[in-house]
């Protein structure tokens, strides 16, 4: 059985970056201390996952080594396994096999890959292997890249295309299809219209049959919108795409502020279930 075999409702991942240089948070939570006690805050606040990361993915970054990338993660991953719940579902935010690998050696159990199994195709069979659920994002380009000059003839049709050309690819490699959710990539190689034709659009990312993650948390796109420039102040934006996002199907979410979108993920639920 998978983690996405028992969605039912609303579920929200809570972002932990333990990266010195993430867009909102960088730095925050990079000693192994303070990672752990916002872990801890996210799962009281009603995450049922948490997701790691060990590389900035904000627009222009650098990749890191899978090296680098492990010393950060591996650490955390281990004392969360440690000092929290057993239960609790970690994610691993990478694209590189052997992170992956390393991260779920170290108690992760399941990949969220931005890539989509595109930079490392080996971390499809990391997934096979250790029969852990994989996410396949889509994405434009590469972080450094993506948003230098994104464009599309028909953005929800390239990008539903794209990730089915990405699920392919991971039954092949033998990812079980009930352990594949998708990803449309909110913010990763895409234009302000792109981003709001695939909000408007997500329950044809919903109607593939399999789960989708929304990650919209405190992006660029609306703080634009709201003539906001400093990220930690579009929690409440979020929480609006969270609501909407709920409404159309969507029942994963990627985000940092963790009791403000599952208030917005709660109320939402209850309005859908009277419809």
């Amino acid at each position: 059985m998978s983690l996405f075999d028992q969605l039912t409702q609303p579920n929200i991942m809570g972002i932990l970056n333990v990266t010195p240089d993430s867009f909102s948070d960088g730095g925050q939570f990079s000693a192994v201390d303070a990672a752990v006690e916002q872990a801890r805050k996210m799962l009281a606040e009603g995450a049922s996952i948490i997701d790691i990361g060990g590389e900035s993915t904000r627009p222009g970054s650098d990749s890191v080594s899978a090296e680098q990338q492990i010393q950060r993660v591996v650490p955390v991953i281990k004392a969360i396994r440690a000092e929290l719940s057993e239960a609790v579902e970690i994610s691993i935010d990478t694209s590189l096999a052997a992170v992956a690998e390393a991260a779920i050696n170290a108690g992760a159990t399941m990949i969220n890959d931005i890539s989509g199994g595109q930079q490392d195709s080996k971390i499809l069979h990391v997934a096979a292997q250790y029969e852990v659920p994989i996410i396949l994002m889509h994405m434009q380009g590469s972080p450094k890249t993506m948003q230098d000059a994104p464009g599309y003839t028909s953005v929800v049709d390239e990008v539903l295309q794209h990730l089915h050309e990405c699920i392919d690819a991971a039954l092949a490699a033998g990812v079980a299809k009930n352990k594949i959710a998708i990803d449309p990539g909110i913010g990763f190689g895409k234009r302000k219209q792109d981003n709001l034709d695939l909000l408007a659009a997500l329950q044809r990312f919903v109607a593939s049959g399999y789960p989708v993650l929304l990650g919209t948390s405190r992006k660029r796109f609306m703080g634009s919108i709201c003539a906001v420039s400093d990220p930690t102040e579009l929690v409440v934006a979020t929480a609006t795409t969270t609501a909407l996002g709920v409404m159309q199907g969507v029942q994963l979410f990627r985000v940092h502020d963790v009791k403000e979108n599952k208030q917005a993920a709660d109320v939402a639920w209850a309005i859908k279930q009277a419809v």
